[in-house]
């Protein structure tokens, strides 16, 4: 209601504001120039030059005296521009009833330029303008009848009935224009009002998702708790907007099998890609960070198809099992998980539509393509690489109930292997000099291609690569890489 109540305050004196200059306006040109026509009035109607000067002089005096003094008179700003009008109006009607037919011709110029003056520089109510042509009319019916030989036709056909015409148009031009300056006026600060509105609501839900951000901050491990679990590793973390429908996770933990000799130490790492990207996107990660960190404390849980597993009956009974209607899109996440045993070199991998990386120096014959998984060589300075693929299963987490389980691979590890897990972030986005998506076969090579380098060399490759690929282009979506050294 206060913001209403300003804007109302805003608007009045901004109109306040336009009257006053155009008003003082007015009365400055009244006191100049009604004293400057008196010249014509020597030169043209000599016998009353006298009269005529008294008039002007007088007139011209108390506008003087109205633009200089209103404020400590208290004059009303709309009558600053009535008093010089209403006033030259009977002092022209007196000027008219001493004329005679040639001269009350040439005189009704003057009366007409006064009228469409008036209509193009003052502002006030339509009752003024009423009130200065009444006036006006009766000064003319008084000093005609009193001064002028002429007979009504002759004053009518003579100028009378064109002023009178011209009157009442100044009346509807000055209320035409009196309206449509204030609906400007409203208008703009209405505007500006709900820019201002527009501004804070922004500021709101910025500082709501920059608070958000910090919850989301919060649940996804700091670079100093992956250095931990992960020594030999690197992040690339990029979301689109302030919140991310990406995320990565890693832990560690013991298998709680009964046979203790099936026990095993596992270092455990993923990146996930949910379901939209901003605030829905950054729901569901804080879900999926959450469900991740539960996964490791149930005892049924003991490999990385197991933890999707739980995953996908905990993000679909929570998020998805209530939904109704046929074309429902329902929230869920793409995710590639992996579980390494650092003593055996074991890597135990889960995707759910995602696979994992692994870069090796191709020699020995220890790359198998398997079912799972495929190569891809590479000739690098002269030294052959390869890029095995091991796929995950095709379909998501928690978007339909299943009742099939998620399928664990387990492949054998060398020293200096390079593990990546990702987003489709990085592959998917545009740019380049025509445009065009990036794709697999680039984020593949560029992988291979600077494999060999320290983890940090291999982040500011890939950081910089993205950059200058998507140029001044909008970031297409959520990025999220991470790649490990055995």
């Amino acid at each position: 209601m206060s913001a209403i109540v300003d804007t109302t305050q805003n608007w009045k004196t901004e109109l306040k504001k336009t009257v006053k200059k155009y008003h003082v306006i007015t009365c400055w040109v009244a006191v100049v120039f009604n004293m400057l026509f008196f010249v014509t009035d020597y030169l043209n109607l000599y016998d009353y030059w006298e009269e005529f000067l008294t008039f002007r002089t007088s007139v011209s005096i108390v506008c003087l005296i109205t633009v200089l003094f209103y404020k400590k008179l208290k004059i009303p700003i709309e009558l600053v521009g009535v008093i010089p009008v209403l006033l030259i109006s009977i002092q022209n009607a007196y000027m008219w009833s001493v004329m005679d037919a040639e001269h009350l011709q040439k005189h009704t110029m003057a009366y007409m330029a006064l009228f469409i003056g008036s209509g193009m520089f003052v502002f006030y109510h339509v009752y003024f303008s009423i009130l200065i042509v009444v006036a006006n009319l009766i000064a003319n019916i008084v000093f005609l009848h009193f001064n002028s030989p002429l007979t009504i036709d002759e004053i009518l056909l003579n100028g009378g009935l064109l002023v009178a015409s011209v009157a009442v148009f100044s009346i509807l031009l000055i209320r035409m224009r009196y309206n449509l300056t204030k609906k400007e006026i409203v208008s703009r600060f209405a505007l500006q009002q709900s820019k201002h509105e527009v501004e804070e609501k922004n500021k709101e839900i910025v500082d709501s998702i920059n608070y958000a951000k910090r919850i989301q901050d919060a649940l996804i491990p700091p670079t100093e708790v992956m250095k931990k679990i992960l020594p030999n590793s690197f992040v690339i973390f990029k979301p689109k907007d302030i919140v991310s429908g990406d995320f990565y996770w890693a832990s560690t933990t013991n298998t709680t099998v009964q046979s203790e000799k099936d026990k095993e130490n596992l270092v455990l790492f993923s990146a996930a890609d949910c379901t939209g990207h901003g605030v829905p996107g950054a729901f569901m990660s804080v879900i999926g960070l959450k469900l991740f960190n539960q996964s490791v404390k149930q005892s049924e849980v003991n490999s990385p198809a197991q933890a999707l597993d739980f995953l996908n009956t905990e993000v679909f009974t929570t998020v998805n099992l209530h939904s109704d209607g046929e074309n429902v899109i329902r929230d869920g996440m793409d995710v590639a998980f992996c579980a390494i045993n650092y003593t055996s070199l074991k890597l135990y991998f889960a995707g759910a539509n995602n696979p994992v990386y692994i870069v090796r120096k191709a020699a020995g014959g220890t790359a198998l393509e398997t079912d799972d998984s495929s190569l891809t060589y590479y000739d690098v300075d002269g030294e052959n690489r390869v890029l095995i693929e091991i796929k995950g299963d095709k379909k998501p987490i928690g978007s339909y109930e299943s009742e099939e389980s998620f399928t664990d691979k387990e492949y054998q590890l060398q020293k200096d292997d390079m593990i990546y897990v990702f987003s489709d972030g990085y592959p998917d986005q545009f740019g380049g000099p025509k445009g065009k998506k990036l794709k697999y076969s680039v984020f593949k090579k560029l992988l291979v291609e600077n494999s060999h380098s320290s983890v940090e060399t291999q982040k500011d490759f890939l950081d910089k690569y993205f950059e200058d690929w998507r140029g001044k282009l909008e970031q297409l979506d959520d990025v999220c890489v991470i790649g490990v050294r055995i």
